[in-house]
């Protein structure tokens, strides 16, 4: 009895540590912070949830943005994004290309959105674009 109650409980932790490492395997943060590391562009959001901010990486810089729900002709879409680096130190290197990259993707993701970035990033966009 002790010996078929122990192989259940050795075959029981066998299924958990394979059910353990498919959920690490595919995580979404876990490809994050991969892309993150390998310096690719990797876009991680919870499209139904407008509450919860989504999370971008792209060369190396991490980006957080803010989505905010609004109307548009025939629905309610998410209308505004604000998008911001979580380090701005790593910025350095960054040009105005990239940001365009990273907004046409975005805009991939949510085509009625505003993007509109914070500071020190929009202050490089508007003066490029005075210029």
């Amino acid at each position: 009895m002790f010996v078929i109650l122990l192989r259940l409980l050795l075959i029981i932790l066998i299924l958990f540590l394979i059910y353990s490492g498919f959920k690490y395997l595919f995580n979404p943060k876990r490809k994050l912070e991969l892309a993150h590391e390998q310096k690719q562009f990797y876009f991680l959001d919870d499209k139904d949830n407008v509450r919860k901010n989504f999370s971008l990486t792209y060369r190396g810089v991490l980006f957080e943005g803010e989505k905010y729900l609004g109307t548009t002709t025939n629905s309610f879409e998410v209308v505004s994004i604000f998008i911001w680096a979580k380090s701005t130190s790593k910025l350095q290197g960054l040009s105005l290309e990239d940001f365009v990259y990273i907004e046409e993707n975005v805009k991939k993701h949510y085509p009625y959105a505003k993007v509109d970035w914070k500071s020190p990033i929009k202050e490089l966009l508007v003066k490029k674009s005075e210029e």
